[in-house]
């Protein structure tokens, strides 16, 4: 027993830990304890040294003082302001309008909006709950299938979770080591294309089964022009404008000409433009533009600035990431009271969610270095990194494995506790089979999307069963009553984006330029043109040598 136990330590530790998860213990003390219990075993077997534990203060202390993961509650904070002030429901309204007439709009609408509250939220629970309260209701009430209508906001709400400013990606680069701008930059374009490829499966539903997302009926369409129209060519003038005027400006000034940043500080400039013939057609009263128009324009701008100038003064490196959280963070409180919604209950409400959040992720990483500490001082890292490397196929197959491992235990484990205890482990494999760690973190944030998704453990799921109707209720607009949404329902809706999902890890390891562009910007030096010149002429001095001496 004792050479079985001296022999295979590291598996299990390994499995201990699985079997304390199982039984429903919190993950930061069953880590921590798990960490604690074998350091003690193998001291008394002596394969551990009592020394390793003396690093322990240290190594808390060193969680303490990162600064990256200061990022963390800075986001958070950011995005709660955003959506407790009322953001998420404006939006959710006016881009409905926009797209409303269109079969599939309202749909269109709870994607376009989820990518958007990705961007300022970074928090799952904030969108699924924003969205599942403002939206479901109206797509119920318009005739919407109850799964797609589901499915829609259950996985757009996960979007937080791969489009920068994201919490996972933080996490992500700081357990793999790398800088969080690097990661930032490239996740933006496999984000972006995760939502075209929501939109395509509304697109497609809508086609199969133009029933399950019918437009919006004439009456529901509020944002109308005095002769009850709602014209939409201006707002495709103004978009035009605002991009021509865009790239002539990046292309005169910039110096950036290439990868994800052009296109942030693109849309950045472009957004400007907009907002300011926004601002000039209402102050001089010209009426070149529609009520939608500027309804959208004036509702969409603040929030798109907001995020542009995180995002870009990261991308550019003028901010860090978390100077880059801290601005954003200022921003929502600036944003909040302009619309004159800023008070002492959204601060508190805000700050409170963000101390849990900020409390549970910081525990969990602790609870994560005890239990590293115990695994590497008994060579866990080398038992793990050999098992990972001589796995069949190479490089193939050791991502085949990683895959599948993180989408298993993605039905027991939420992404925080992913990234601090596999990633660590799979993190030195990956490095050593000379795969980019920036490409192989996009690609586990997009896979580890599904903790949320798949039935029966999925957060995203559990946060949309607790504001969807459980009972038949009475339509508050038009006296109907409206039947239930069932468990069922949201489980059916949202398995064709858990596929979704899984087919996007798959573009990222066929097309890995989705992710490596962000290397584009980064100056390529050829060795074979690296000349060095080493100077040999030297001024002699004459010795002055006196006979006799």
């Amino acid at each position: 027993m004792a050479h079985l136990l001296m022999e295979n330590m590291a598996p299990i530790m390994f499995l201990a830990l699985v079997f304390f998860l199982l039984l429903g213990y919190p993950v930061a003390f069953a880590l921590a304890a798990n960490g604690l219990l074998f350091a003690l075993i193998g001291i008394e077997a002596g394969l551990f040294r009592p020394d390793f534990l003396q690093a322990l203060p240290d190594r808390v202390y060193g969680v303490m003082s990162n600064d990256t993961l200061l990022a963390i509650p800075f986001f958070t904070f950011m995005g709660l302001v955003l959506e407790r002030s009322g953001m998420a429901e404006d939006l959710l309204d006016t881009i409905g309008q926009l797209f409303g007439p269109v079969r599939g709009g309202l749909a269109y609408a709870v994607i376009f909006v989820g990518a958007l509250l990705a961007a300022t939220t970074g928090v799952v629970a904030a969108s699924v709950i924003s969205m599942g309260l403002i939206s479901l209701p109206v797509m119920l009430r318009y005739g919407y299938d109850r799964r797609l209508a589901s499915g829609v906001i259950a996985a757009s709400g996960t979007l937080a979770q791969i489009i920068p400013p994201s919490l996972v990606l933080i996490v992500m680069a700081d357990q793999l080591q790398k800088p969080v701008g690097d990661m930032y930059e490239g996740a933006f374009v496999p984000g972006l294309l995760l939502s075209g490829l929501y939109a395509s499966w509304v697109f497609i539903s809508s086609i199969i089964a133009p029933e399950t997302a019918p437009g919006l009926p004439p009456e529901a369409q509020t944002l109308r022009d005095g002769d009850g129209k709602t014209r939409r060519f201006s707002l495709l003038v103004v978009t035009i404008i605002a991009t021509v005027a865009a790239i002539v400006f990046m292309r005169t000034f910039a110096t950036v000409k290439a990868g994800s940043d052009y296109v942030v500080l693109t849309m950045s400039v472009g957004i400007i433009v907009a907002f300011a013939i926004a601002v000039i057609n209402r102050l001089l009263g010209l009426g070149l533009l529609s009520r939608l128009t500027e309804e959208v324009i004036f509702v969409m701008v603040p929030p798109l600035a907001l995020i542009f100038l995180v995002l870009g003064t990261i991308f550019i490196g003028v901010a860090t990431p978390t100077e880059g959280g801290a601005m954003g963070a200022s921003g929502a409180l600036l944003l909040a009271a302009i619309k004159g919604r800023l008070n002492l209950v959204l601060i508190r409400q805000a700050g409170e969610a963000t101390a849990k959040l900020a409390a549970f992720a910081m525990f969990i990483l602790i609870g994560a270095r005890v239990f590293s500490l115990t695994f590497y001082g008994v060579n866990g890292h080398r038992w793990v990194e050999d098992l990972l490397v001589s796995l069949p196929g190479g490089e193939m197959g050791f991502l085949l494995f990683t895959n599948l491992l993180i989408f298993v235990l993605a039905f027991f484990l939420d992404y925080f506790e992913l990234a601090f205890i596999v990633i660590p482990l799979m993190g030195p494999a990956a490095d050593k089979l000379g795969i980019d760690l920036v490409w192989f973190g996009v690609m586990l944030s997009a896979n580890m999307q599904t903790s949320f998704m798949h039935p029966p453990f999925g957060f995203a799921l559990f946060f949309l069963r607790s504001v969807a109707p459980k009972e038949d209720y009475v339509d508050r607009l038009t006296g109907k009553i409206m039947a239930k949404v069932t468990t069922g329902q949201i489980y059916w809706g949202a398995i064709p984006f858990v596929v979704i999902q899984l087919i996007m890890v798959i573009l990222i390891i066929s097309f890995p330029g989705l992710v490596m562009h962000y290397k584009s910007g980064v100056p390529q030096v050829d060795p074979s043109t690296v000349r060095i010149e080493v100077p040999f002429e030297t001024e002699v001095m004459p010795l002055n040598i006196q006979p006799g001496r």
